[in-house]
């Protein structure tokens, strides 16, 4: 921790770097990040037993591995790993030309990431007020990772 020059402690700086995915079968996952245009960085092999792979998504701080012999979550498990798109329409139709399935725009009935809190909580169409942080897509990939795409245009206090 510092110290700022008024007495105040800052924390250390500490950003999500990755995110580890369960994967049946590393070629096919591959072939569909790809697909989603997502950069690249990494396919490293050791032997038969160890393939890592990493993708970051275009402009992203964070990214994604998985592979053979990684230590990972079961394939599928994760389900709301969410992407922050300033255009939820222009982000859904660049899925949709990239031949990938996509769900239609939605809102959640009682705000933001309460799939579980209301029943029926996905309400079709944009957020009635176009407030940020409340309008998504989602779509999931061969393993049923889900993803979700987040409209935010405003960012909270802070987050700029």
């Amino acid at each position: 921790m510092e110290t700022t020059k008024d007495g105040k402690v800052e924390p250390v700086d500490m950003k999500l770097e990755i995110v580890v995915l369960g994967v049946s079968n590393v070629d096919v996952a591959k072939a569909f990040y790809e697909k989603l245009g997502w950069r690249l960085d990494a396919d490293f092999t050791k032997g038969d037993d160890f393939r890592v792979i990493q993708f970051t998504p275009h402009n992203s701080e964070c990214s994604i591995i998985f592979g053979k012999g990684v230590t990972s979550p079961k394939s599928g498990l994760l389900k709301t790993l969410t992407l922050a798109v300033d255009d939820i329409e222009a982000a859904r139709n660049d899925l949709i030309e990239s031949d990938i399935k996509v769900s239609e725009v939605f809102h959640f009935a009682g705000g933001p990431f309460n799939n579980d809190a209301i029943k029926n909580a996905r309400l079709s169409g944009r957020d009635s007020e176009g407030r940020s942080y409340f309008s998504f897509a989602s779509f999931e990939d061969p393993d049923g990772n889900g993803y979700l795409l987040q409209e935010i245009k405003t960012r909270l206090p802070g987050r700029e």
